[in-house]
């Protein structure tokens, strides 16, 4: 990669779950150095701790992932902190990057950045046409700012910033935790932990009917390195599979792939969230060259088998 080779990356969010995949791949990119700011050390909602990431990593390039994330139980418990705290990394990581004259910012939204009743597959023409989806809402904006900050710091400053939406991830590496995890990750803990407790039964949230679109991770981080690299405008990308499957489908799946005999109960009382979510990815094969690789069902079973070696049952 010619642009990559030889710079200083910041990689904001780089020790998490997409974070680790890209950082592995910026290893092979022969980048001179790349910076991974903690959360212990580097508070990102407080600007004088993004004024010492800057101080501290002097990068050439900076990618933003860092983000305060969770499934529609946090979004709903927290839907204030979700906003500010989203808000704030990203309006002051990219003004700091434009300040300390960073030849390149890929800031890294969300699909929830799309509205609730959007056209499927989701263009990136539609993405103004409503409001997001009422449990991730606040969220979804947050992170729909970079955009906006994006265009205009581009139009005003000639700032060269992109902004990538990614749909929703999944592989090794998830976050299990049930307070926060996303819908993959929080079904395989659900069957694996029924059948090490011996239940006969699980209770999923909403009526099944509603669908998603995963990327695994890997893949996701694969096209981040290669817009950085290739794409150089602040038009919003999608970045996904192109798949779409049910609840119910995927629960299914997840229940046959984990090995648990016992009975999926639908707890319609909860949201399904969403009702339809499946991108258009066209754009980002013509601009960037990237199309995910890996099947689907091949992905779940290796995100199975990992956590079921990290709570050494495999």
């Amino acid at each position: 990669m010619s642009f990559l080779a030889g710079k200083r990356v910041l990689v904001t969010g780089g020790a998490g779950f997409l974070g680790k995949s890209v950082v592995e791949q910026l290893r092979k990119a022969d980048v001179a150095d790349i910076f991974v700011p903690r959360s212990k050390d580097y508070d990102l909602v407080d600007i004088s701790a993004v004024k010492r990431v800057y101080a501290d990593s002097r990068p050439d390039v900076v990618i933003h992932l860092a983000a305060k994330v969770g499934g529609i139980g946090a979004n709903r418990a927290n839907p204030g902190s979700f906003f500010y705290d989203n808000l704030m990394m990203s309006v002051q990581t990219l003004d700091q990057a434009r300040r300390h004259n960073v030849q390149k910012c890929v800031a890294v939204g969300t699909i929830c950045c799309y509205p609730k009743f959007t056209p499927v597959p989701f263009k990136e023409d539609d993405l103004w046409i409503g409001y997001p989806e009422e449990t991730n809402a606040p969220y979804g904006l947050a992170k729909k700012m970079l955009l906006v900050q994006s265009q205009a710091y581009r139009q005003q400053y000639e700032f060269n910033s992109i902004f990538l939406m990614p749909v929703n991830l999944y592989g090794p590496g998830d976050n299990f935790n049930p307070e926060t995890s996303h819908v993959i990750p929080a079904l395989i803990k659900k069957c694996v932990d029924a059948m090490v407790e011996r239940k006969d039964r699980i209770v999923v949230w909403g009526s099944g009917n509603a669908t998603r679109e995963f990327l695994y991770v890997d893949d996701c981080a694969k096209a981040v390195l290669l817009a950085a690299e290739y794409y150089e405008k602040s038009d919003p990308v999608n970045i996904g599979s192109g798949m779409e499957i049910s609840i119910k489908q995927l629960s299914e799946m997840i229940v046959e792939y984990t090995g648990f005999k016992g009975v999926l109960e639908w707890d319609t009382t909860k949201p399904d969230g969403q009702p339809r979510r499946c991108l258009d990815t066209k754009l980002a094969q013509k601009e960037f060259g990237f199309t995910a690789t890996t099947p689907f069902e091949q992905g779940l079973r290796q995100t199975i088998l990992w956590y079921k070696q990290q709570r050494g049952i495999a």
